[in-house]
């Protein structure tokens, strides 16, 4: 094998110490939240973002006046986003079916998928106001049926952003909040004295956001450690060229200054023109400050000698959205393993996958693609089981089973609960400790 690395990013150990200081930020921040409430959200609000209202939380009448800010435009093409996310969302649902089924006479057993009975959902605006993030937690909420949704979002140039209000409103939001960061996070699953916490937390945000989700795991579920955004370029010369490449990774390197964009090709040629293209790229972007900082840092350009080793490398390194431009998709759709998401060709790109397409843009970064896939309408609802015997002799037969198996562990009390049924429904004799024959 030949893996060569023609750029490579910040070191593990460098990323692992911006981690740390992270955390420690976040852990104090929790827990001033818990302790000092809605005056705690109030000075971590003016801090960070200046803004201090009345009230965080929108009212009906405050909704009303700056969805009327919207152009009829930009309404327009909010509602065929939100409508795309909605369609593919119920899709999803509608593949999710409660069952139930007699595997043996007289013994029922089934699951009902039930939705989570309260979300908050945050929808990142601090630097861009992200209006396709609503779309992709609340309404996808919405289509699972969760009866009680609340989005945050930061204040946009010191005020609330009407495009996002908008789609928080129209996805089915039942209360706005005007609250970034950590204190929103915070305060929605800790909860306030205007707050009520809710049970589960989703969407995407910074560094800062993602590590008090990850802290907030356990007092409230989480979607997923949905950090700092991650692509990767897999590229040959059959399907793509320096232009095409550049354009992807430096697309989704404005984000923030540390996301990380990577090249895998198997073609020289290729990876420096790609290099070339960013260069000259940078010189016109409007977001140039940020994507070169995180181009510089956090960019990467691997070539490999063959698609095995390009699929090892990407499998390996498990990024956010996998753009894939190749002579062959397909076989990479059918041996990716590890990834967010996967967007197949030169026609498609992650902004389609962002903004409108359809399909959710919350997804695993951080190599959690090992282990998890994306938000979507599963992820807000919870299967549960249900078990019911119905006839005395199926009581009595699982019962005879269950008393033996319990008494195989050890467990005298459990074998009892099934004793006490062989005797009631059997008619058998079964002694206080003695195994159902």
């Amino acid at each position: 094998m030949a893996i060569t690395h023609l750029k490579t990013a910040k070191s593990e150990a460098d990323r692992a110490e911006d981690d740390s200081k992270v955390r420690e930020i976040v852990e104090s921040t929790l827990k001033a939240i818990e302790t000092g409430g809605d005056a705690t959200v109030r000075e971590l609000s003016e801090k960070f973002d200046n803004y201090a209202p009345a009230s965080f939380k929108l009212s009906q009448s405050e909704i009303e006046a700056l969805m009327a800010e919207v152009s009829p435009r930009d309404m327009e093409d909010i509602k065929f986003a939100q409508e795309q996310v909605r369609n593919f969302a119920q899709a999803q649902r509608d593949s999710m079916l409660d069952i139930e089924v007699e595997p043996m006479p007289g013994v029922i057993l089934g699951h009902r998928n039930i939705p989570v009975q309260s979300v908050g959902c945050y929808v990142p605006g601090g630097k861009f106001p992200m209006v396709a993030s609503a779309h992709m937690s609340v309404a996808t909420a919405s289509v699972a049926g969760v009866p009680r949704i609340i989005a945050a979002t930061p204040p946009w140039q010191g005020k609330p952003n009407p495009a996002v209000v908008t789609a928080m409103h129209l996805g089915g939001a039942h209360e706005i909040y005007v609250l970034g960061g950590i204190q929103a996070v915070g305060a929605m699953a800790i909860g306030t004295e205007t707050i009520d916490p809710v049970h589960m937390l989703v969407g995407p945000g910074n560094a800062f956001v993602a590590e008090a989700k990850r802290q907030l795991y356990g007092r409230v579920g989480i979607d997923l450690f949905a950090g700092p955004t991650e692509t990767m370029v897999i590229a040959d010369e059959t399907a793509a060229d320096g232009e095409l490449c550049a354009t992807d990774l430096l697309g989704q390197a404005e984000h923030g200054y540390n996301s990380p964009a990577v090249l895998v090709t198997n073609s020289e040629k290729l990876a420096r023109d790609t290099l070339t293209e960013i260069d000259r790229l940078l010189t016109m972007l409007p977001t140039a400050d940020t994507a070169s900082k995180s181009w510089e840092e956090y960019g990467e350009v691997i070539l490999c000698d063959s698609y095995d080793e390009m699929l090892e490398v990407a499998n390996d390194i498990a990024s956010e959205h996998v753009q894939v431009m190749t002579d062959r998709d397909d076989w990479f759709l059918e041996h990716m393993h590890s990834y967010g998401a996967l967007f197949l060709g030169p026609r498609t790109n992650v902004a389609n996958g962002d903004k409108v397409i359809g399909t959710n843009h919350t997804l695993p970064t951080k190599k959690a693609g090992r282990y998890t896939g994306g938000l979507w309408v599963g992820k807000f609802l919870k299967t549960h089981s249900y078990q019911k015997v119905t006839t005395d002799a199926a009581a009595a037969e699982i019962g005879a089973y269950c008393s033996r198996l319990c008494l195989l562990e050890g467990f005298v009390g459990h074998a009892e609960q099934a004793n006490v049924r062989v005797r009631r429904y059997g008619g058998q004799n079964v002694p206080y400790g003695g195994a159902a024959e």
